[in-house]
């Protein structure tokens, strides 16, 4: 009897008793409600291999993508007074934050990092939207302003991936004084003469994209994110009017100009190469011929023969 209720019954019990699958293991892609399994989401960059949507991604796997591979280093932001309002709604806020902080294991909504990228140095600040929606409050003013004197310090391009709601509501008028203070950061690129990327994700709104995210020296979207200030919904009641298919979408703000490029996550690394080298080539005062010289002027010669012709007329 003790044979069988301390082995059988076990053996027997341990194989009728389902077992517990990961809440994480399967994900349904917004675009096609197809159900995709999170390995094939990883080697595809969060990208639905049936339709090309494009899910959020992670902000530190964005990092490790448009770096070069193991030379990057996180810097250290400044401390800011956590809950300088005591703000209350149904919760308060510090405890809000305190939440977010050990959901994401971050301080607050902006990573900043340098590194090089295709072997130039560059400054990468990318927001984090599982950090209460990627809001902005004075923390995340400070990591921008950082991440511009960092840049013009180290003579090297800016570059910023907003993925956010627009202003954190619990830091009311200081998180709308980080609009003018992101702004002030990019100026002091801009004075120094140094190339400000922009990478749009979704979503980019509110005061967010009313400041510091439409002031780039380019503006690269990724396919479908969402780009604008106030939501389609609120605009549409606003106006009392249809608006457009695909409003507020990267494809529609690159066929209206607000948009330069709208380049797929896998083209996305290949695309900031070439942008930051022909930009810090310039930048030298290097010509483009000098940046990707012709093969046939490397072979023949006959480049240096064209110039000597044209010095001499």
């Amino acid at each position: 009897m003790s044979w069988i209720a301390n082995f059988v019954r076990p053996k027997i019990k341990a194989l009728m008793t389902p077992k517990d699958i990961p809440d994480n293991t399967w994900q349904k892609c917004p675009g096609c409600q197809s159900m995709l399994h999170h390995q094939e989401l990883v080697k595809n960059l969060n990208v639905c291999h049936h339709c090309d949507h494009h899910l959020r991604m992670d902000v530190m796997t964005r990092l490790e993508m448009l770096f070069d591979p193991g030379h990057y280093q996180l810097i250290d932001l400044p401390k800011t007074e956590p809950d300088p309002l005591k703000f209350r709604d149904k919760k308060k806020y510090i405890d809000r934050l305190k939440d977010a902080q050990s959901k994401t294991k971050r301080k607050d909504a902006i990573v900043v990092a340098q590194g090089t990228i295709g072997g130039e140095t560059a400054v990468i600040a990318a927001f984090d939207f599982s950090f209460m929606g990627g809001s902005m409050g004075a923390a995340v003013g400070d990591g921008l302003l950082t991440a511009a004197r960092l840049a013009v310090l180290l003579k090297a391009p800016f570059i910023a991936i907003p993925s956010s709601g627009g202003a954190r509501m619990q830091e009311g008028m200081l998180s709308l004084m980080q609009m003018p203070r992101s702004v002030v950061a990019v100026e002091l690129v801009k004075e120094a003469r140094l190339p400000y990327i922009v990478i749009l994700t979704d979503p980019t709104t509110g005061g967010v994209s009313a400041s510091f995210a439409m002031l780039g020296d380019i503006h690269i979207a990724e396919p479908g994110a969402q780009i604008g200030f106030a939501g389609a919904r609120v605009i549409k009641e606003t106006i009392r009017e249809n608006l457009p298919e695909g409003f507020q979408t990267a494809e529609y703000l690159r066929d209206h100009g607000m948009v330069d490029l709208v380049v797929p996550r896998k083209e996305l690394r290949a695309q900031i190469v070439t942008l930051v080298n022909i930009l810090m080539q310039k930048k030298l005062g290097k010509s483009p011929t000098e940046i990707t010289p012709p093969v046939a002027d490397k072979q023949s010669g006959r480049g240096k023969k064209d110039k000597k012709e044209k010095s001499k007329s």
